[in-house]
């Protein structure tokens, strides 16, 4: 394998934090496009899920560019 076994652990950890994010974000429409749902700008989509999003992809960052300790 390219990686190490914890750094393969973070990448899943960060992918699972990233698509909690997008699930974060979705919602909010309305059925009616003639009613307007104040709803789409609450906390939870605009500060909480793209929160979620930025620190999944800085942890993907991180378990690629750490070096693993071989022991073999």
């Amino acid at each position: 394998f390219l990686f190490g076994k914890s750094n393969y652990r973070v990448l899943f950890l960060a992918f699972m934090i990233i698509s909690t994010g997008f699930i974060l974000m979705s919602g909010g429409g309305s059925e009616d496009p003639n009613y307007f749902n104040k709803e789409i700008f609450n906390f939870r989509r605009i500060r909480l899920a793209p929160t979620f999003i930025l620190v999944g992809f800085g942890l993907a960052v991180y378990s690629i560019l750490t070096k693993t300790n071989s022991t073999k």
